[in-house]
């Protein structure tokens, strides 16, 4: 395993077949796109999520997200900041109401590239999420106008909220994170 390092993104250590494939096509789009980090659907952008964990590291905050009216981590567009670490680590605390959050590494967690559905006059566009791994320091949340609700929902029993893959991702990922494997 090799670590990888992209301006604007981070390190990150591709694991799986998977997890090359979407840091090769992540790499590929920055390359090539100059808005990578701005807000157009007609390319795609990069996105900031935050996998939020509890204090004790069992649960993960979800937000009933209000557009896409589904569960998923807090994130959010990078809106032309070039620091996908940055723009999660705002949104969590936006949309989540935290009032402290850690990171608990540096490097990036997860990428998933997926398609947003077209709403309004914004057709359909992928979305370069990079996601980073963080703790509350406590569970106090506020609900934001982003979301229709917030949940501190155990990690064992994520598919009660969501069939989402790249949500459910994060049960296999963190089971080898907290071992200590890669």
């Amino acid at each position: 395993m090799s670590q990888k390092t992209l301006d604007g993104v981070g390190c990150y250590t591709p694991v799986s077949d998977r997890d090359h494939a979407m840091w090769e096509e992540l790499r590929s789009f920055c390359a090539h796109e100059p808005k990578a980090f701005g807000r157009d659907p007609e390319t795609g952008h990069v996105t900031g999520s935050a996998f939020v964990l509890s204090p004790d590291h069992s649960e993960v905050l979800l937000t009933h997200h209000a557009k896409l009216d589904r569960w998923l981590q807090l994130g959010g567009h990078c809106d032309g900041i070039a620091d996908a670490g940055f723009v999660a680590q705002k949104e969590a605390y936006e949309e989540g109401g935290l009032r402290r959050i850690e990171r608990v590494e540096r490097e990036v967690f997860d990428v998933d590239i997926h398609e947003i559905p077209a709403r309004g006059d914004a057709p359909a566009h992928l979305h370069y999420d990079v996601r980073f791994l963080f703790v509350a320091v406590d569970k106090d949340i506020r609900v934001s106008d982003e979301s229709h609700a917030l949940a501190w929902v155990p990690v064992a029993d994520l598919e009660d909220y969501t069939d989402t893959l790249s949500v459910l991702i994060l049960q296999h990922k963190l089971d080898r994170f907290l071992s200590g494997g890669a």
